[in-house]
């Protein structure tokens, strides 16, 4: 079952270092408790790299400003680096709240955040993508690699079978997303896919239009059926 180490106290909040088993996920939303998360957090995916063009440094800080100024937290993969790191970073100086989730074997790789409100090892990916799942309220994606593009198409899997009902967001920063979207649109005209299904993958080219979006849609708790996927 969990296994709770303690970890250091910050400025912020104490942070409880907590490993999740992939049969802890059987039962995510006893493992997952949200009784002391007071504010609606929103799951994002991006690189844990910076990318070659500022702009999305820039994106990324600008967002988790403003998810702060609108009484939103964050729930992402837990790394102090690339746009992971700068995200977490403006959102817990705002004064919001920030958990992390990381797998162990990733910890050679990725540094965890020492400022996060909570943060959580895993065993697995899948055991990391279904904890974040549970926290979320919504789903918001910025630029990143093969893993960022993995988890966003994933929870889009997800609500195409029908397991939640949360917003989704493309964060499409300087265009970085009109190939997927073009691909996306291939898709539904070939008859592989729906095109409801791409309407749900709400594409917003800047941080207020998604900011704005979230504000309306997003309520705290909304469920999400990890145990099924």
């Amino acid at each position: 079952m969990t296994q709770k180490l303690k970890a250091e106290t910050n400025s912020a909040a104490q942070t409880t270092l907590t490993t999740i088993t992939s049969k802890d996920v059987e039962h995510v939303s006893e493992v997952v408790d949200k009784s002391t998360i007071k504010q609606p957090l929103v799951a994002v995916y991006c690189g844990s790299r910076m990318g070659n063009n500022p702009v999305y440094e820039a994106a990324a800080r600008e967002l988790g400003d403003a998810l702060a100024k609108n009484d939103m937290g964050l729930v992402y993969g837990g790394a102090s680096i690339g746009l992971m790191g700068a995200v977490a970073d403006t959102v817990i100086s705002g004064g919001a709240q920030a958990v992390g989730v990381i797998p162990t074997f990733m910890l050679d790789h990725e540094i965890a955040h020492e400022g996060l409100t909570r943060l959580h090892l895993t065993d697995t990916m899948h055991t990391r993508k279904a904890i974040m799942a549970e926290y979320a309220d919504a789903f918001i994606t910025l630029p990143g690699g093969l893993g960022t593009l993995e988890e966003i198409m994933e929870i889009a899997t997800w609500r195409q079978l029908y397991q939640h009902e949360k917003p989704m967001v493309i964060l499409n920063i300087n265009g970085f997303y009109d190939p997927l979207i073009e691909h996306l649109k291939h898709t539904a005209a070939e008859g592989f896919m729906k095109q409801e299904d791409i309407e749900r993958l709400v594409v917003c080219d800047d941080i207020e239009s998604a900011v704005s979006l979230l504000n309306k849609l997003v309520h705290i708790d909304d469920p999400v059926a990890t145990h099924k996927i």
